[in-house]
């Protein structure tokens, strides 16, 4: 029917649908998407790192033409909306970073490299997008208490739409390169940007509101903007916080187990991982017969490795030992 072919178009513009499960392939190692976070998996490979520069590019242009407009219109709803976008953008600049100085070799100091250089940089940024957040914030509640005219309505509105458009062409541009590297994490970002990309339409609502005599319409579409900003602050200094403490996500360690499962005779007795940077290190421990002999136990190792590569891009090293099965 016409009706839920239209439905199932709608579903599959938010993410909800199922046209993007099949071409996930092993991609299951990223975990769940935390919003204003680069996913790490997404930078294994040139092309995602691409991705990630043109988005930063787009976003940052779209931030640069709403601010203009916010000089000029006095709006808090668009400088909350400019906020949230230039946000968006800087998340980028840690994992850049974090993947440069990561091709550096290892040093008699850095014995593991600078990957964790991703960690400061994030929060950096962190203590950056909440300081914007009060600021707009802060903001939003004064013209609640003392409004202001807001002046060039028409320029306002066609700022929102600009917003707007500028996180649907970054949703189109990450699920598009998500889909040709099979990355569900850039997908995933895809589709967020897609979200995203309705707060700034919430900028033109304002503006009509005003419009239509109701001054107090910038202000709270400002607030709840900044709400939504305080949101990515939660979610990236969360982020951020776990990768610095050494934790990963669930499905890292679940995967680690079905890399196994594919591995006749790897008993996994004990699973660790941790990030580094952009990359995944893992201490496994398997559990052998102590009479099983060298060689075959060399190419038990060498599977399991084999598997684990295999299902998760983001790894680079998985330390593999033997235990007793006793």
């Amino acid at each position: 029917m016409p009706v839920s072919r239209l439905g199932a178009r709608i579903l599959d513009w938010f993410g909800s649908g199922s046209r993007d499960h099949a071409a996930h392939g092993h991609d299951h190692g990223s975990g769940p998407h935390s919003h204003g976070v680069i996913d790490a998996t997404i930078a294994t490979t040139d092309r995602g790192i691409w991705a990630i520069k043109w988005s930063f590019v787009i976003l940052a242009i779209t931030a640069a033409l709403q601010m203009v407009v916010v000089a000029l219109s006095g709006s808090v709803a668009l400088l909350a909306d400019t906020i949230h976008n230039i946000g968006d953008a800087t998340t980028a600049i840690p994992l850049w970073i974090a993947f440069m100085l990561a091709r550096r070799k290892p040093s008699p100091t850095f014995t593991y490299g600078l990957g964790r250089v991703e960690d400061l940089a994030g929060i950096i940024i962190v203590g950056i997008i909440l300081f914007s957040a009060i600021v707009a914030g802060y903001q939003a509640i004064d013209r609640l208490i003392n409004p202001r005219v807001v002046t060039h309505l028409g320029w306002l509105a066609a700022a929102g739409i600009v917003g707007f458009l500028g996180n649907e062409a970054v949703a189109v541009f990450r699920i598009r390169v998500g889909r040709e590297i099979n990355s569900a994490a850039l997908i995933a970002d895809g589709y967020h940007a897609r979200t995203d990309g309705l707060t700034s339409l919430a900028v033109v609502l304002g503006a009509f509101g005003v419009w239509l005599g109701f001054a107090l319409a910038d202000p709270i579409v400002g607030l709840l903007i900044t709400l939504a900003i305080f949101g990515i602050v939660w979610q990236s200094a969360r982020s951020v916080l776990t990768r610095m403490l050494d934790g990963v996500e669930p499905d890292v360690i679940g995967e680690i187990h079905h890399a196994a499962a594919h591995v006749p005779g790897a008993r996994i007795v004990e699973a660790k991982a941790r990030w580094i940077g952009h990359r995944l290190h893992a201490d496994i421990a398997i559990a052998v017969e102590e009479s099983l002999p060298v060689a075959e136990a060399k190419k038990l190792t060498a599977a399991l490795e084999d598997e684990l590569f295999e299902h998760m891009p983001a790894l680079a090293a998985a330390n593999i030992r033997l235990a007793s099965a006793d």
